[in-house]
């Protein structure tokens, strides 16, 4: 054949391809893909695909309209085939099917089987089809296992996820978790597989994986179909890689070392430029092994992938100049993943995933002196399983998941998906004192009796101690069916999980001391029932506290929807999603459910020129979210907060009180006695479910053969949370109001109510189970309306592979305001899902509006390689944003609800949330070098990974607290709270082999 008309060939071909009509209608489960395109010349016809890695076939028919359409397709590579009157008329090669994503394959309308022979056979690389998924009403980025290898990123499923537009970092004392469109980080779902792996209990975070076993990773920043719910942050669905009728093995080793990491910067007391904590010191070495091997145990119909490595880490960390103390820590971290896939026949798929995700931590802990600095005497050691210190969430939702699915194409209009998951994370946090024992907390100080103020012994190691037996487990099925009827693809599914665990916290040796100086009067203010004899110098506060229990959430939903291929350009998705949540207390009994909460979804896509070069589209949907089970264990649960006052006589070698005599009666803080709140006057009656309306409206543009712009504007408005109440005015007023006596009635501590309307709430008004319904309006309970809004315009120029390079580079301007982050209180890092300091009192809401914590005004993002020769490859990947909003949080004048420093006041005056400046733009460049020798027949892979290259540390995140009485400056404000990683090496060796 001449180079002329092979050019020509290629030429038309091309030119079929991108004229195609790609706006064909799909649906697919979200661990699968679809093809799907035109064969005009074919009506009647069939197409074949075959998986060209593991030789699962399809053959679908081209309809009366030439079209075709094959969803639920396990993602993978495929050969695509047009068949017409027994002749193969074209085929497509190289066809790469990615998760959630349909490609358009049709096929050039004047071929016919006449011209067969000569077309048949040639290549087409998946870079050759559109890059432009017309058939779409979606916002996703999809992470393929080339590019996490290739682009230089952190092992994580989080630092992968934040390569995607509209992402930010949480607040470092949430642990390594991201914020998705201005959200809290704990309105993210993650699955693997098909199934949750959120953290059961919290909602923060997710469990783990072998990296290397992700095949691709797909990042939902909106407008996601009804399929999904329980979210309304992001979504983040992986697939794991799979066996193939190829026999492959591979071995990995990777070490980050110690002498090439860049000192931390220490944190400096900006008050008096005090040395807070010396953290030069705080550094770690890291090695990681692993390795894999994947093959057919039959061919074409039973598959392996089998993967696991072994990561430890270890270092030291200097505490505070008030904690005293060093800890040197040894984590282990061991994961592993099967899969197996069956391919009973063409029709029937089998697939069962099981893996895990473990971390072992030890901690030995000495004292530590800061003047001069040194290390001091052994204090003890921590044993930590699927647990950190190092953040407030404290639980790290690892441990053992198995999953189960099942494929059906049962007609080729008919596709039937069904799955079940289920996991169990254990929890330990086990401290050991120097002396064997378990100490109590203590502090404080006494008169010993010559006038010297005295601070006890203290060998305490942690505080709060989680409560033996900590565990998670979850369980849950989902079902879907889906039926091509002429132009609409209908699919209905019902999605259901149970999330279930045993926490809660005690003190360690559930003991507190805290010793005071008596008055000279022997009068405690505020405890009539407490008069200590004349002469008394000191006495001590004993405290008890337990609170652990048994908690559940039942969430279920049911779902349908409809791809509507209107006409060759116009494809409208009509979804609608209907959500059930229930949460039980310690005692199994519902204290909450929000029933048939209606979430519908829209969308419409347009192919502008009708060949997948301009999509305009938009769409338009109402998200829930569950409240997290932790609300549960201390808000609807048994817990004992005991207080009791007495005198002593001396103090022992671990601070406890010597001739402890009781004085006055038990005190039980926050009405906590260790009695199970009625799970009626838990929350308000008919309460209401979080939730989040969204619009988008974008368009994708392709400026030339590897080269595609686009942008989207999207608009977020939280309508409606759950949060709780700890005011009783309300009450009060409508009592008096109302003539009902209160004398005997028994009132909780705080309600889960929705905050910026009226509320309806039980009231045990006797004492005696007499409830009487209390109707508050929005204006008997004070509180301002809720807002929290998130505008943002992303923009993106991504280049295609060709010419040795493949680069993106995302812009995002966005703007996230309100008076509530949502599930959490990054302000002061507080961990509490549904259950922040926000909306306890209206007092706490004045000034709470303004720009939120994760409001990134700016956010520019840009990664790729280059292929330098065929044995060397370069990449790189950057990061800037700009700064996060900072506050000033103090005392207002009179401090009306005794809540102490948690008021937007400073000064004496209202301090506007985010009126105190940002912290400064942060950015960070990434490169890596990946090298390939020929003599090592290319299985060799050395690879060399510098992160952070300039050693950028700027501040992350600051102290908001910023007065503890009016007009009295908190020596913490403004005081770093976290930076930047310090630059590090990254070493890594890969051999892959067939066998």
């Amino acid at each position: 054949m001449s180079k002329n008309r092979y050019f020509w060939r290629q030429t038309a071909l091309a030119a079929a391809l991108t004229m195609s009509l790609s706006g064909v209608a799909l649906a697919q489960s979200n661990a699968s893909g679809a093809i799907f395109g035109r064969a005009e010349s074919a009506p009647g016809g069939t197409v074949h695909l075959e998986n060209v890695q593991t030789g699962l076939s399809r053959d679908v028919p081209v309809d009366s309209a030439g079209r075709y359409r094959a969803s639920s397709l396990p993602i993978g590579v495929y050969k695509v085939s047009l068949v017409k009157d027994g002749a193969t008329v074209e085929t497509r090669d190289n066809v790469q099917v990615q998760v959630g994503t349909g490609i358009d394959v049709s096929f050039a309308a004047a071929a016919s089987a006449a011209n067969a022979q000569n077309l048949e056979g040639l290549q087409v690389v998946a870079n050759a089809l559109p890059a432009i998924d017309v058939s779409s009403v979606d916002s996703r980025t999809v992470l393929t296992a080339e590019v996490l290898q290739k682009v230089p990123v952190a092992r994580n499923v989080t630092a992968a996820a934040l390569l995607a537009p509209g992402t930010v970092l949480g607040d470092s004392r949430y642990g390594n978790v991201a914020s998705f469109g201005g959200a809290s980080a704990a309105e993210n779902q993650y699955y693997i597989n098909g199934y949750s792996v959120t953290n059961a209990l919290t909602n923060v975070g997710l469990a783990q994986l072998p990296f290397d076993a992700i095949d691709q990773q797909q990042v939902y920043t909106g407008g996601y179909g009804a399929e999904y719910g329980r979210s309304t942050g992001g979504v983040v669905n992986i697939i794991t890689k799979r066996g193939t009728n190829e026999w492959k093995a591979g071995v990995m080793a990777l070490w980050i070392p110690k002498f090439l990491r860049s000192d931390p910067r220490n944190i400096i007391q900006p008050s008096d430029n005090s040395l807070y904590q010396f953290r030069n010191d705080n550094k770690s070495w890291t090695t990681e092994y692993g390795a894999y091997i994947s093959g057919p145990l039959i061919k074409d119909k039973l598959f392996m992938y089998l993967t696991g490595d072994f990561t430890k880490q270890e270092g030291k960390t200097v505490g505070t100049a008030a904690a005293q103390q060093v800890s040197y820590y040894s984590v282990k971290s061991p994961r592993w993943l099967a899969k197996i896939d069956w391919n009973i026949t063409d029709s029937h798929i089998l697939e069962f995933t099981g893996f895990s995700d473990k971390t072992d931590e030890t901690d030995q802990i000495y004292a530590y002196s800061y003047e001069p600095l040194g290390q001091g005497v052994y204090r003890g050691s921590v044993n930590l399983k699927n647990y950190s210190v190092g953040t407030n969430t404290n639980y790290q939702p690892g441990g053992d998941f198995y999953i189960g699915k099942y494929t059906g194409y049962i007609t080729d209009n008919l596709t039937v998906n069904a799955l079940y998951g289920k996991s169990k994370s254990e929890h330990e946090q086990l401290p050991t004192s120097a002396s064997g024992g378990a100490c109590p907390i203590v502090s404080g100080q006494y008169n010993d009796g010559t006038g010297n103020l005295v601070r006890p012994p203290a060998c305490y190691l942690i505080g709060n101690l989680l409560a033996p037996g900590a565990e998670d487990k979850t369980h849950g099925w989902r079902l879907d069916v889906e039926y091509r009827l002429g132009d609409h693809d209908l699919r209905a599914g019902v999605d259901n999980q149970t999330l279930e665990s045993y926490s809660g916290t005690s003190y360690e040796s559930n003991e507190r001391y805290i010793y005071t100086l008596a008055p000279a009067s022997g009068q405690i203010a505020g405890r009539p029932d407490i008069q200590f004899p004349t002469g008394t110098l000191n006495y001590v506060d004993f405290r008890v506290f337990q609170a652990a229990a048994n908690v559940k959430v039942e969430q279920e939903a049911q779902f349908i929807e409809d791809h509507w291929q209107v006409n060759d350009r116009w494809l409208a998705y009509i979804g609608l999603r209907n959500e059930q949540f229930s949460n039980f207390n310690g005692n199994g009994d519902a204290y909450a459910r929000q029933r048939h909460q209606l979430a519908p979804r829209l969308g419409v896509t347009w192919d502008v020129f009708g060949d997948s070069s301009l999509k305009v589209y938009a769409n338009a949907g109402r998200y829930h979210l569950a409240v997290p089970s932790n609300v549960a264990i201390r808000g609807a649960s048994a817990s004992t907060y005991s207080s009791q006052y007495g005198t002593f006589t001396g103090v022992d070698a671990e601070g406890r009180p010597i001739g402890f005599v009781p004085y006055g009666r038990t005190y039980y803080l926050n009405a906590a006695d260790g009695t199970t709140p009625d799970p009626r006057t838990v929350a308000a009656k008919g309460l209401g479910a979080y939730y989040q309306d969204e619009y988008i409206l974008g368009f994708d543009k392709q400026l030339a053969t590897n080269w595609t712009f686009g942008a989207k504007a999207i608009y977020r408005n939280l309508k409606n949370i759950i949060d709780d109440m700890c005011d009783t005015r309300p009450f009060e007023r409508y009592a008096e109001r109302n003539g009902i006596d209160m004398s005997n009635a028994v009132l909780n501590g705080c309600y889960l109510f929705n905050p910026g309307k009226g509320n309806n709430f039980l009231v045990d008004v006797t004492g005696t189970g007499n409830f009487q319904e209390f109707k508050l309006t929005k204006a008997d309970l004070g509180f301002p309306d809720l807002k929290r809004k998130y505008l943002a315009l992303e923009l993106y120029l991504e280049h295609q592979f060709s010419d040795k390079w493949y680069g993106k580079i995302d812009y995002t301007l966005s703007h996230s305001f309100g008076n509530s982050e949502g599930l959490l209180k990054s302000d002061i890092g507080q961990a509490d899902p549904s259950v922040t300091q926000d909306w306890d009192a209206p007092e706490l809401m004045i000034g709470a509006n303004g720009p939120l914590p994760n409001d990134r005004r700016h956010q520019l993002k840009a990664y790729g390689w280059y292929q330098v020769t065929t044995e060397w490859m370069l990449g790189a990947n950057v990061a800037i944003y700009s700064g996060r909003p900072k506050n000033c949080i103090g005392v207002a004048p009179g401090d009306p609800i005794q809540y102490g420093e948690a008021y937007f006041y400073c000064g004496g005056e209202v301090a506007p949330r985010g009126s105190r400046g940002r912290t400064p733009w942060s950015y960070q460049l990434d490169l890596s070098a990946q090298y390939k020798p020929h003599w090592a027949g290319d299985n060799l892979t050395l690879e060399a990974n510098v992160f952070n290259v300039f050693n950028s540390q700027k501040v992350l995140s600051r102290q908001d607290l910023g007065e503890t009485d009016v007009g009295v400056p908190d020596p913490v404000y403004n005081r770093p709270i976290s930076f930047q990683a310090p630059r590090y090496v990254q070493l890594q060796a890969r051999y892959d082999f067939s066998l």
